[in-house]
């Protein structure tokens, strides 16, 4: 072969390498924060209660950082490139029976239109745009829940809240995506649960246990505790000490959510206070419509 001939492809091979291996290193760094199970199992294992003082965080619908909205694939990503964190969403039915993720059941809050969701197709959604949290209008659309699936697989951990689609709706999703890896359910009874689990039994679940009568609705259900982390309320305290200790005895997470409380002081020097004193409590999960200021105060324990 020509030196010269032999030289220049050589020279273009090692480009190439150099250009291909940099474009692994930026998608290794980029996702540095991404949760990705090979199965059930380690899924299980990542969110059971070790005693180990660690707390994992959760945004409550997706986080509602500002500039990006609640319930959006760009909010979920805006998260991601700051920490590790799952994220509860809400998914409810179009009029036409697409799964779209919202959290009212009405449009005008969070986005362009007005209305109930319910009164619209998912072709009308289409020129719909969503709001951030302080009302900004943005160029992100509604998602359905399958293009959130699919997006999720290999980054994080998607909760679905239980709204107005049928659970038989949800389960055929899962199915269709082989989504058990990678898709938690949030049940509010034993019944939800059970339903849950005879179709996927490796399946994981956010549990409502915040008195002793959910707590023993849950336990009765039959399904394992290993499947199971649990919502106990916005606070750890002498009402919930007890289902808290019985949880952690079964080896369950238990979950607090910051949404209601600390989340809504005006500024985040009062939050990030309210967030340092609530830790004492010692949560095991924290769900906020701010994860990333949870983040923050938890890097500096």
């Amino acid at each position: 072969m020509n030196p010269i001939r032999f030289s220049f492809l050589r020279i273009a091979a090692i480009t190439f390498l150099m250009l291909f291996s940099g474009s692994n290193l930026v998608a290794q760094k980029s996702g540095k924060n991404y949760l990705d199970f090979k199965n059930t199992k380690k899924l299980q294992s990542y969110f059971k209660y070790k005693n180990d003082g660690s707390v994992l965080v959760s945004g409550h619908r997706g986080g509602r950082e500002k500039g990006y909205p609640e319930n959006s694939l760009e909010g979920f990503g805006n998260v991601l490139r700051q920490m590790p964190a799952f994220f509860e969403i809400d998914p409810r039915l179009t009029k036409d029976s697409v799964i779209v993720l919202m959290h009212d059941a009405t449009l005008d809050r969070t986005t362009t239109a007005k209305g109930k969701l319910a009164d619209y197709t998912w072709a009308e959604l289409q020129s719909v745009r969503l709001k951030d949290s302080e009302g900004h209008v943005t160029p992100s659309k509604i998602p359905t829940l399958e293009e959130v699936i699919v997006w999720s697989k290999g980054k994080t951990i998607i909760n679905l809240d239980k709204k107005d689609v049928p659970m038989r709706m949800i389960a055929d999703l899962i199915k269709k995506h082989k989504a058990q890896k990678h898709v938690m359910l949030t049940v509010h009874s034993g019944e939800q649960a059970r339903y849950y689990y005879d179709r996927f039994p490796g399946i994981m679940m956010s549990a409502f246990a915040r008195t002793e009568k959910e707590y023993e609705d849950i336990d009765k259900s039959g399904v394992p505790w290993e499947n199971m982390i649990a919502y106990v309320g916005p606070t750890i305290n002498s009402k919930n000490g007890k289902i808290v200790e019985s949880l952690h005895a079964k080896g369950v997470r238990c979950m607090v959510s910051y949404s209601p409380t600390h989340d809504k002081l005006s500024n985040s020097t009062d939050r990030q206070k309210a967030y340092s004193e609530e830790l004492k409590t010692n949560p095991d999960i924290i769900e906020s419509d701010i994860p990333t200021e949870i983040w923050s105060v938890l890097q500096k324990r």
